[in-house]
């Protein structure tokens, strides 16, 4: 009697090696089903003996006549197959995987767990590695062994928890999930990989190897150059689009990434955008969270098509001057039966105790950042997107609720730190990590916070002790000035500090100023519904909005359909209305930030000193009886000043007054009353000379006409 086999053929054994395979002269093998088994040696098909069943389940076994290398023929019922023996391989992955897995430092993770088309001694097949150091046992299971847990269950590393197993001529393609029995003996739902590249089509969940094929990338010269192209003094204005609503077919389905490559990509350079932000691209079971709640922390969703079509997408996308930067969720995860949680039947990749483990707004999982596998997890999965697709940032989500033990807690139901304070230390840590091995790993890539407090130093190098990030979204900014424009004009003066408050603190981070897909759903209205008056006091507020945050300190990111007036929110089911450029006004808006990016692009003075309080000045920030701001911006030595006035009213002023720090004939470049742009086209007739009145602190000034609810930019001109 084989001891354990009663184990083995139950699907029960967590070491399938001490039965199976080669045992001194003796061969063994698993094939429920089977009619006999021939063995056969590798190189030559010589005939070496032949297995004979030994349990009634299929078990297989009988000696051969000498120990070389060899295959099974295996005989069917209606077939005969010729495949090698899994359980005839060594041990698979090399001690330093292993240790750098332990210790939270392997940052190639997708190169080596996961599924791997490889060849393995001369045998073409497909290498297998996962995670579960609670497990009693793991398999294999897909379409290629009848989805049958028995088949191929696989062998424990015990020094790192991590189980592993070659399955000769299986091919890319194919789909596949883990049959896990739980450390209680539970068998648990089937797993899809964690490390997973590829994915069957949502709403299915299997994961599926992935072609090995490498990509042939032709965007060297953009990677040489983004680090010039994404730095504080440039300018940085991004598109923020969630790929399957963007645009839709006559049938009304979303696009693979090449189809949405042949509109996007010249749709964002036309309209002269820097940057291209997808909503999470990363595999989610549910389409509704936006991709908000992924499982697939390696693969890029099924439902826009293959990886191989993503890395064209960002291919062409540097091709044509963009960048493309994704939307990273490291804060938490689902609770789908499928995903990570309590993945071995063990708090694996979150916490064990809910007041840790368990976040109360989303429903979802969080991260243990203190346990060094699921960091490196995480880390591995952020250098995955930079380095294999060439991404040019991520811009981490809910930064905030990462950063603190008690977000969005009620009191007493929180654990404190070690300290007793609120601060999540691990977490802290973890980003900290995070962007110190991005700056070194990637150079030139940008990591980009959503962070809602005033945590300080989130832009400040790590080794200053800040987070090293590089960018941090200014919320603070976007509620102060979406609750001013949404005011009634008559009501401003009394909301007059919601416009100038943001200056207080610009230059304290490196800032984006957003208008992100947040603003425009539950409930809130569209970016073009939120403003007040008529529909031509709406056109004017939204396109005064837009010059005022085009010409404000810190870089800039509009959700898609701002730019068109969009009147309704984000439907994430449907297409953007693009029919509504029938429309004049709506196409003035759209033509607004075409020319708001071309001077924003044109003007140094608009960008080079986003990040420096050298770049900007108030001349005129107190005038809240009348709605009017004035401020100057300021580029490098050499660079022309800027001049932005802004009439928040539907009240024209003549013969305003503004001081200017130079004579001579300033021009106007932008006049968001303009008739191209569905205002009423009055202005200042191209350009000012300016006059020796002293005004504002400067000898000389301009008498300007401002138009109602408008924005005027003028650069000096000599």
């Amino acid at each position: 009697m084989i001891p354990g086999l009663d184990a083995l053929v139950a699907g029960r054994h967590g070491d399938p090696f001490a039965i199976l395979g080669p045992h001194g002269e003796e061969i063994r093998s698993f094939q429920p089903g089977a009619r006999g088994i021939t063995v056969l040696a590798r190189d030559d098909g010589e005939e070496l003996g032949r297995l004979e069943q030994i349990h009634p389940t299929g078990l297989f076994a009988g000696r051969v006549s000498r120990q070389v290398p060899y295959r099974l023929r295996i005989d069917w019922p209606g077939s005969v197959q010729e495949v090698e023996d899994p359980y005839s391989f060594g041990l698979l992955l090399g001690p330093l995987d292993l240790h750098l897995f332990a210790e939270g430092r392997h940052f190639e993770l997708a190169k080596v767990f996961g599924s791997q088309a490889m060849t393995v001694d001369g045998v073409a097949g497909v290498r297998f590695a996962l995670w579960a150091p609670n497990a009693q046992r793991v398999s294999i299971v897909g379409e290629f062994n009848g989805w049958d847990g028995r088949r191929h269950p696989m062998r424990l590393r015990r020094e790192a928890g991590v189980w592993e197993l070659f399955i000769p001529r299986l091919r890319p393609g194919a789909t596949y999930k883990y049959e896990l029995i739980g450390a209680d003996g539970t068998m648990l739902p089937l797993k899809a990989d964690p490390v997973a590249v590829a994915t069957e089509m949502p709403p299915a969940t299997a994961s599926r190897i992935p072609d090995p094929t490498p990509f042939l990338w032709s965007d060297a010269a953009w990677m040489a150059e983004r680090g010039a192209r994404q730095a504080p003094d440039a300018p940085i204005s991004v598109y923020e689009v969630h790929p399957g609503s963007w645009w839709r077919d006559a049938e009304g389905e979303s696009p693979d990434w090449d189809r949405l490559a042949d509109r996007l990509i010249p749709y964002a350079q036309g309209m002269g955008f820097t940057h291209i932000e997808f909503l999470p691209v990363m595999e989610h079971p549910f389409g509704g969270s936006w991709g908000y709640q992924p499982l697939g922390m390696f693969a890029p969703s099924a439902r826009f098509g293959s990886p191989m079509g993503f890395a064209r997408f960002v291919d062409r996308a540097h091709g044509a001057g963009l960048g493309i930067i994704l939307d990273w969720v490291p804060a938490h995860f689902p609770t789908d039966a499928h995903g990570l949680y309590r993945f071995d039947g063990t708090a694996l990749y979150e916490h064990s105790d809910p007041r840790e483990g368990f976040h109360l707004d989303w429903n979802t999982a969080i991260y243990n950042f203190g346990r060094n596998e699921v960091r490196g997890f995480l880390l591995a999965s952020a250098i995955h997107w930079l380095e294999h697709y060439h991404i040019d940032g991520l811009r981490v989500d809910a930064v905030a609720s990462m950063l603190y033990r008690d977000y969005s807690r009620p009191a007493g139901e929180w654990i404190p730190n070690r300290y007793g304070g609120r601060e999540n230390l691990e977490a802290v840590a973890f980003v900290q990590e995070l962007n110190a091995v991005v700056a070194e790993r990637c150079p030139g890539a940008v990591m980009i916070a959503e962070e809602s407090t005033a945590w300080p130093g989130v832009t400040r190098p790590t080794q200053e002790g800040g987070l090293g990030f590089h960018y941090k979204w200014n919320m603070g900014w976007m509620h102060d000035t979406l609750h001013y424009i949404e005011e009634d004009p008559i009501h401003r003066r009394y909301h007059h500090d919601s416009m100038t408050f943001g200056l207080v603190y610009a230059w304290s981070e490196n800032f984006i100023l957003p208008l992100s897909h947040d603003e425009v759903v539950y409930g809130k209205g569209s970016l073009f519904g939120k403003m007040p008056g008529d529909p031509w006091q709406k056109f004017a507020n939204l396109r005064a909005y837009l010059a005022f945050m085009w010409t404000h300190p810190g870089k800039k990111l509009l959700f898609m359909g701002g730019e068109i007036a969009q009147p309704t929110e984000w439907n994430h089911d449907a297409a953007l209305s693009w029919g509504l450029l029938d429309d004049a006004r709506h196409r003035g808006i759209q033509r607004l930030l075409h020319d708001l990016n071309a001077a924003y692009r044109s003007i140094p003075a608009l960008h080079r000193q986003d990040a420096s309080p050298e770049g900007f000045r108030w001349v005129v920030g107190n005038d809240r009886d009348q709605s009017i701001f004035a401020w100057l911006r300021f580029g490098g030595p050499e660079d022309r000043p800027a001049l932005v006035v802004c009439n928040m009213t539907p009240m024209p002023r003549h013969g305003y007054r503004v001081g200017v720090p130079t004579n001579g004939v300033w021009h106007e470049v932008v006049n968001t009353d303009g008739a191209a742009y569905g205002g009423t086209n009055s202005g200042n007739g191209g350009s000012v000379q300016a006059e020796m009145v002293a005004c504002h602190g400067f000898d000389q000034s301009l008498s300007l006409f401002l138009p109602p609810l408008a924005v005027i930019v003028l650069t000096h001109q000599g």
